[in-house]
């Protein structure tokens, strides 16, 4: 089971969500980089559980613990390491989802792969708790690249049909999506945030989940990041978005919608900007053959919906291969895209940092 990407920086993700820890370790890390702890610790907050009815009621301090990697507060060379124990578990809630897996989650295919040795406590290894350790080295890449002219910044675009404020792609609130951040739900406009929140918890009521999208932008960048084909920035990008629990599919730019204009309208024509080049639109989502334009960088990522739910569902027992029901019990949210925000801008994050070093 290799939880690992990256190629100049190495991110490893390890762990088990009732386990006594998660952790990470970050190999390649720049030297004489400063990492605010405090910092960490605020962008940590944002993903953490129990939160208020729209998350799971399982509280987490999610403190970092460092172990190595960092001499007076600054990258020293060697690898990063860090750990955050697992404190409020309450395991069990997953008696018998080893017999009886639940629809939409892993728990059957993992069941298979690994022999029935796989931890179902909380869903293990598959659990969207792992996505902490992905915070930690998203939230030190973001410090890195902000020195570096890079801003990143997503919002919830939209939640079970409710959607939030359009970005301009070309020219990105940045300020907004700042503002975003700091709500309870990263929506630009908090009327967007307050329906959303309505959605959310006539699921809860009514024992179901919801899904929705995170749009990101990433602004700043230098042209000439990535490479063509298998190696472009939108490959790297995806596979780590893709690797957060839940998300179930990605779009740069305009995304699908291409596939419906002509030619001419989804070009974005070369201009002249303070001596830069730049495109008068931005449909491209700041990619072009897989490295980077100089635009914003903008893609979207879909998020399903909470696959335990309370509701009763259909699914088998695995020792007597017969039919059987499953209501799932236990703490989780009804909707896992509010927390997801976070950790799309750490993959994102992490990606261009490890792009960085590669060199232009």
């Amino acid at each position: 089971m290799a939880s690992q990407f990256g190629t100049k920086v190495k991110v490893s993700i390890f762990g088990e969500s009732h386990g006594a820890a998660i952790g990470v370790v970050i190999d390649g890390l720049p030297a004489g980089e400063a990492v605010d702890l405090d910092t960490l610790a605020r962008f940590m907050a944002r993903r953490a559980p129990g939160q208020g009815a729209h998350t799971t009621s399982r509280r987490e301090a999610d403190q970092v613990q460092v172990l190595a990697g960092l001499t007076g507060g600054m990258t020293n060379g060697a690898p990063f390491a860090a750990v955050i124990e697992n404190i409020n578990t309450r395991s069990g809630d997953y008696q018998g989802l080893m017999d009886t897996p639940r629809p939409g989650h892993a728990d059957y295919t993992a069941y298979v792969k690994y022999g029935g040795h796989n931890d179902i406590r909380g869903g293990g290894h598959f659990s969207g708790r792992l996505t902490a350790p992905l915070c930690i080295a998203g939230g030190i890449a973001l410090q890195i690249l902000a020195r570096r002219g890079v801003q990143i910044g997503a919002h919830i675009a939209s939640i079970h049909g409710v959607c939030d404020a359009p970005l301009d792609f070309a020219n990105p609130d940045l300020d907004a999506l700042s503002r975003a951040a700091a709500r309870p739900l990263a929506t630009i406009s908090e009327d967007a945030g307050v329906r959303m929140l309505a959605e959310i918890e006539k699921a809860r009521e009514s024992q179901d989940s919801v899904g929705g999208v995170i749009e990101c932008v990433a602004a700043g960048l230098p042209a000439g990041l990535g490479a063509p084909m298998a190696d472009g920035v939108e490959n790297r990008i995806a596979a780590a978005v893709l690797g957060i629990p839940a998300v179930r599919g990605i779009e740069f730019g305009a995304g699908f919608a291409a596939a419906g204009m002509t030619g001419s309208e989804h070009n974005d024509p070369f201009i002249m900007e303070n001596g830069r080049v730049r495109t008068a639109t931005n449909r491209h989502g700041g990619v072009l053959g897989g490295i980077t334009s100089g635009m914003p960088l903008v893609f979207r990522a879909a998020v399903k919906p909470t696959p335990s739910i309370a509701r009763e569902q259909d699914t088998v027992s695995l020792v007597s291969g017969t039919p059987a029901k499953l209501a799932v019990h236990g703490r989780h949210d009804p909707c896992i895209v509010p927390r997801a925000v976070p950790c799309v801008e750490a993959a994102t994050a992490i990606t261009l940092l490890d792009l960085w070093e590669e060199g232009v």
